[in-house]
């Protein structure tokens, strides 16, 4: 699916194109499963922090198989099951990546599901276990917001594998039941509750030791008034459509820390790219993550599938807000 010029979901193009060739360090995957986010829709509006030279595939997480590597490459073969974070070109039944951004798949995870790997599951378990991040630890309280979303869910379950309490928000009965099949100890309806007054009564007025953000906006305002003395906030994005501005008085009142995390600065997104200095860091990460996903602590979900020429109906799916868990594009 080609992108020609900023624009939406349906100014997409299937196109056939001739094949990447492969630089030293990188390998060619015949792509099972694409991923499609928030971001995406972002990307091909011109909008993201980051914008391809055109013409160009969108998307940057995919599952498949390793079909070529090229000199250099000293981890993967012909044959290999795979997970990778892409620059750009995943919506496309091949891609080119860096070695250093691709990883085993988990046997007990399928293709579809393991799009889900590649960056929301990472995005989470950086920001919940990175000691300059939240660093959960056990016995905290952890608030998830937007938890029946991508990196919500990986955050809810990850949060549950480190020994925290987890309150997850999310909107409507649908989605707060997802979230608590996920392992949520309690479950915050935003469109019918207030998630502050919410967590000051289940945390017994004292509020939580971590916030995972992923809306931002008035969400993450709200949130630095239901937090414990010497907690952290750490904002994701702001899928609500607003960067919020930090009230810096109630974070010296109550001592609180922010502290954001891009994931997409490990893995080469970012003006200095960090992806090759960071590759042990990241892969330690990614084999952390594969262990809970076979020990079944791990459980990634897609809500739905579509093929490659339903690109655009994926991408309207999100932006609906219809879905619990991603959404895969899958080439088959």
């Amino acid at each position: 699916m080609i992108c020609r010029q900023w624009g939406g979901p349906e100014d997409l193009k299937l196109e056939d194109v001739e094949p990447a060739a492969l630089k030293p360090g990188q390998v060619r995957i015949g792509i099972k499963a694409a991923g499609v986010s928030f971001a995406t829709t972002l990307v091909i509006a011109g909008k993201y922090q980051r914008r391809p030279p055109f013409p160009f595939a969108p998307g940057t997480e995919v599952s498949g198989v390793v079909t070529e590597v090229a000199p250099g490459c000293k981890r993967l073969k012909v044959g290999d099951e795979v997970v990778a974070v892409l620059d750009w070109g995943g919506l496309a039944e091949e891609a080119v990546a860096y070695e250093v951004n691709v990883f085993p798949k988990p046997k007990t995870v399928g293709f579809v599901e393991a799009i889900q790997l590649a960056i929301s599951y990472p995005t989470s378990g950086g920001a919940l276990t990175w000691s300059m991040a939240l660093d959960v630890q056990k016995g905290q309280t952890l608030l998830v917001h937007a938890a029946a979303g991508g990196v919500g869910m990986a955050a809810v379950e990850i949060g549950k594998i480190l020994g925290a309490t987890v309150i997850a928000t999310a909107g409507g009965a649908r989605k707060t039941a997802f979230a608590k099949a996920r392992g949520a100890d309690h479950v915050i309806d935003y469109t019918s509750q207030d998630f502050r007054d919410e967590v000051l009564k289940l945390t017994g007025g004292r509020g939580v030791d971590r916030v995972y953000d992923p809306v931002g906006g008035d969400v993450f305002t709200q949130s630095l008034r239901c937090m414990a003395v010497e907690s952290r906030i750490c904002p994701i994005g702001f899928a609500g459509g607003t960067i919020p501005q930090i009230p810096a008085n109630i974070l010296l009142v109550k001592t609180i820390a922010v502290t954001g995390f891009n994931y997409g600065y490990y893995v080469g997104w970012s003006p200095h790219d960090a992806r090759f200095e960071q590759a042990d860091r990241t892969f330690a990460l990614m084999e952390r993550i594969r262990g809970w996903c076979e020990a079944g602590q791990c459980r990634p979900h897609v809500d739905r599938t579509f093929r490659l020429d339903q690109a655009a109906e994926a991408m309207r799916a999100l932006l609906e807000r219809s879905v619990t868990g991603r959404v895969a594009i899958v080439m088959a």
